[in-house]
């Protein structure tokens, strides 16, 4: 059987989730067919020379052991190292950088700045919302009045992002394996945001969801598309998480749940090239 490195904080305090109850079930069902060692992230290089591949899981955010976390990246080019998923991704596994990118581009995306000069780009709203590039998991994420926008902007090293405050009705996730679309969630109570039902899209909704699955062109692994739907109907991205995304397993169907599992099997199968 391959040898799989399943790296997780297991116990790391994550507002509205358990990290522990979705990777111990995960776990439990991946252990039928591979070889399990789990290990902290913090810990990966003890491990790394005798697994076949790394599935980076539930970490928590990667800021809080940056330098561990840009010394793993370092060693997968290095050393060839086997990880899923694949470290070749655009979105949040380098930061929240690429939402400039797709602003400028014109995707359907919340517009972001990072620049006091370009907020003539911005809508003309009272409140904005400020959050570091490295951020994750809402750390360092404020909601500022116009009047603050600058004093809270970065202008000399451009480490803060600018949004406008978007009123919504819901919050919305696609989660993808590889390039397919797996099922949907949604938060109907915008104030809870981590209490997620099963959401059935819309084609419209799906073609939203795979243009940035497209855009981003990982090789292997899990995504989540995270969007909020507007007073309007329209959908826009509020981010791309290509590296750790959060699945909700034990809030799905069985029979989603038993879909998913199985196709992350074949999924990392193919990663191990078996």
């Amino acid at each position: 059987m391959k040898k799989l490195l399943f790296v997780t904080d297991l116990y790391y305090p994550a507002k509205g989730r358990n990290y522990y109850e979705e990777d111990l079930y995960l776990t439990s069902q991946l252990r039928e067919e591979f070889d399990l060692v789990i290990c902290h992230p913090e810990d990966i290089e003890s491990f790394e020379d005798v697994i076949d591949l790394i599935v980076f899981r539930n970490a928590g955010p990667v800021a809080n052991f940056k330098e561990k976390y840009e010394a793993f990246r370092k060693r997968i080019v290095g050393k060839g190292l086997n990880t899923y998923n694949s470290f070749n991704g655009k979105a949040d596994m380098n930061g929240k950088e690429y939402l400039l990118e797709l602003t400028n581009a014109n995707f359907p995306v919340i517009p972001t700045i990072d620049s006091i000069e370009n907020i003539k780009h911005l809508p003309n709203v009272e409140n904005f919302i400020v959050k570091p590039k490295d951020g994750a998991d809402s750390i360092g994420m404020k909601r500022i009045t116009q009047a603050e926008v600058t004093n809270e902007i970065d202008n000399e090293n451009h480490s803060i992002l600018v949004q406008p405050f978007i009123p919504f009705e819901y919050e919305v996730s696609f989660y993808f394996i590889d390039k397919n679309f797996q099922y949907a969630m949604n938060a109907p109570d915008k104030d809870k945001r981590w209490e997620l039902k099963e959401y059935a899209p819309t084609e419209q909704d799906l073609s939203f969801a795979q243009k940035f699955i497209d855009w981003n062109n990982l090789d292997c692994g899990i995504q989540r598309v995270d969007a909020c739907r507007t007073p309007s109907g329209e959908l826009l991205l509020v981010e791309l998480e290509d590296l750790n995304p959060y699945l909700s397993l034990l809030e799905l169907s069985p029979e989603t749940r038993d879909n998913f599992v199985s196709n992350m099997k074949d999924s990392l199968r193919k990663a191990l090239k078996v």
